[in-house]
C-alpha cells in the first residue's frame, strides 16, 4: 500500500472541500430503494447526485478546481475535455466565478448535454466539438493550454478534483447519520476516469476505514481494473462508448495511486444490464439516469458485487449484516432520443429479443408460413428486413422478434427447427448487433 503521507488526497483536504463548497452546493438527499433493499438483503440508499444543480456530481471537483486558481490564472481564463458532465460542471464554475472557458467535447456527446453546457455557462463559455471520443478532445484541449496560457481543468486526474469528488462520500455518510441514524458499511461508486472513486475511498479509508468500498465499471471500457493489473494507466484499444460518462481510454496517474492505496473492490457489468437498471430507475424509483449514473445501481440489481450487505464467506459470521448500503446516481444528463436503443439493449439483455436470418422462398404464402409455423402466441415481429435476394427464387430477410418470456426461446427454436425453413439465429456477439442496438 503507498505511504499515506504520499498520497494524492487526504481525509483533511475533502473536509476542507466541504466547507469550501457549501455555499455552491445543493446537499443531495440520500432515498431509500425498497426494491434494491430486497435485493441487496440490506438497507439501499441512493445517493441523488443527479440533483445536484448540473445534475452530476462533477461540480464539486470542478468548482473546487476553479476557485481555487490564482488571479492570474483566472483572467488567463481556462480550458477543460468532457463527455459532458465535468463540461457541465466547469460552465457552471466559469459562470459563477466569473472566468472565462472553452470546453471540448467529443462530437458523439448526446445533444441534450451539449445544449446544457451552453446554457449554463451563457456568454462565458465556448463550446467546441471535436473527433470521436473524450480522449480527442482531451488532446484538443491540452493543445489550446499550450497554445494560449489558459488553464486546463482536469476531468480526474487532479488532487484538487478527487478532493471535490470526495465530498460525495463525505456528505452521503453524515446525512445516514444524522437524518436517519444508520450507519455506512458499503458504498457503491462508478467509475470511469477514478476522480470520484479516489476523492471518495482517500475519505472513508482514514474516517470510515471498515467500510466497503466498491467501484463499478461498465464492461466495455474497464480502464481502472486494466491499469490496476498492471499497475500504471493503460490504453484501452477497443472501447463500448454506451456508458459515455465512464467510458474512458485511460485513467488518470493520481485516481490510480489512490485507488492503490484503498484497494477498493471492482466489478463490471454489462451495458445491457445497465439498459435495464436505467429503465428499472426510472419506472420503480422516479428517477431518470444517464448511462453512467446507472451503473453501481446495476451491481446492486444484478447481484454481481458477492456478500452484499453480509459480512462474506470468510467472516466469523457470513450471516452478519455490515451495515448500510449507498449506491451513488451520479447523473441524470440523459437524452431522450436514446431511450430507444436503452429499450432495445435492455431487451437482448434480458434474453426477450432475438434476430434470425430467415431465407424466404419468392412465392405467395412463405411468410404465412413462417408466422404458422413459428411464431408462438406471444411472440412478435418486431423487424423484417429483406437484405438481399441472391436469386429469383428466395431471399434472405432479416427477423427480430420479441418474446413474451425468456424460457419462450426454447421451444421458439425447437419450432423453428421442426419448419424445414433455413433459419439462422444472430449470435449477440455479431458485428451486425452493433448497427441493431
Amino acid at each position: 500500500m503507498t505511504d499515506a503521507m504520499e498520497l494524492p488526497v487526504r481525509a483533511p483536504e475533502v473536509e476542507a472541500a466541504a466547507e469550501r463548497l457549501a455555499p455552491v452546493l445543493r446537499r443531495t438527499p440520500l432515498q431509500h430503494s425498497e426494491r434494491l433493499s430486497e435485493l441487496a438483503g440490506a438497507p439501499v440508499w441512493l445517493k441523488r447526485e443527479d440533483l445536484q444543480s448540473v445534475r452530476s456530481y462533477k461540480l464539486r471537483g470542478a468548482h473546487l478546481f476553479l476557485d481555487s486558481l490564482s488571479q492570474a490564472a483566472r483572467e488567463a481564463g481556462v480550458v477543460a475535455a468532457s463527455a459532458g458532465n465535468h463540461a457541465q460542471g466547469v460552465a457552471q464554475a466559469c459562470r459563477t466565478l466569473g472566468i472565462q472557458g472553452r470546453i471540448y467535447v467529443p462530437g458523439t456527446t448526446p445533444r441534450q448535454k451539449r445544449e446544457r453546457i451552453t446554457a449554463i455557462g451563457g456568454d462565458l463559455v465556448e463550446l467546441v466539438l471535436i473527433g470521436d471520443t473524450f480522449d480527442d478532445a482531451a488532446e484538443a484541449a491540452a493543445d489550446d493550454a499550450d497554445r494560449t496560457g489558459a488553464t486546463q481543468v482536469p476531468p480526474f486526474d487532479h488532487p484538487v478534483i478527487m478532493a471535490g469528488q470526495g465530498t460525495v462520500a463525505l456528505e452521503a455518510a453524515e446525512q445516514l447519520r444524522s437524518e436517519h441514524g444508520r450507519e455506512l458499511g458499503t458504498m457503491v461508486v462508478p467509475v470511469g476516469g477514478g476522480g470520484l472513486l479516489g476523492g471518495c475511498g482517500a475519505w472513508l479509508r482514514e474516517r470510515s476505514p471498515a467500510t466497503r468500498i466498491i467501484g463499478v465499471e461498465p464492461a466495455g471500457a474497464v480502464s481502472m481494473s486494466a491499469a490496476v493489473r498492471a499497475g500504471r494507466p493503460v490504453t484501452l484499444h477497443e472501447m463500448d462508448r454506451f456508458v459515455d460518462g465512464a467510458a474512458v481510454r485511460r485513467v488518470g496517474a493520481a485516481p490510480l495511486r489512490m485507488v492503490q492505496a484503498i484497494a477498493p473492490e471492482l466489478v463490471a457489468v454489462d451495458e445491457g444490464a445497465v439498459c435495464t437498471q436505467m429503465l428499472d430507475l426510472y419506472q420503480v424509483e422516479g428517477i431518470i439516469a444517464e448511462p453512467a449514473g446507472a451503473l453501481a445501481a446495476t451491481a446492486v440489481a444484478a447481484g454481481t458485487i458477492e456478500h452484499l450487505g453480509r459480512a462474506g464467506a470468510d467472516a466469523p459470521d457470513p450471516e452478519e449484516e455490515t451495515g448500510d448500503i449507498v449506491v451513488v446516481v451520479s447523473g441524470g444528463n440523459n437524452d431522450v432520443s436514446r431511450y430507444n436503443e436503452i429499450v432495445e439493449r435492455s431487451l437482448v439483455h434480458e434474453g426477450l429479443k432475438h434476430y434470425f436470418l430467415v431465407t424466404f422462398p419468392q412465392e405467395p404464402g412463405a411468410l404465412r408460413r413462417f408466422l404458422d409455423r413459428v411464431l408462438g402466441p406471444n411472440d412478435d415481429i418486431v423487424l423484417f428486413d429483406y437484405i438481399k435476394r441472391n436469386n429469383r427464387e428466395e431471399g434472405p430477410a432479416l427477423v427480430g422478434l420479441e418474446i413474451g418470456d425468456r424460457e419462450d426461446l426454447e421451444p421458439l427454436m425447437a419450432r423453428m427447427a421442426a419448419s424445414n425453413m433455413e433459419i439462422e439465429r444472430v449470435d449477440p456477439e455479431n458485428p451486425i448487433y452493433r448497427y441493431l442496438t
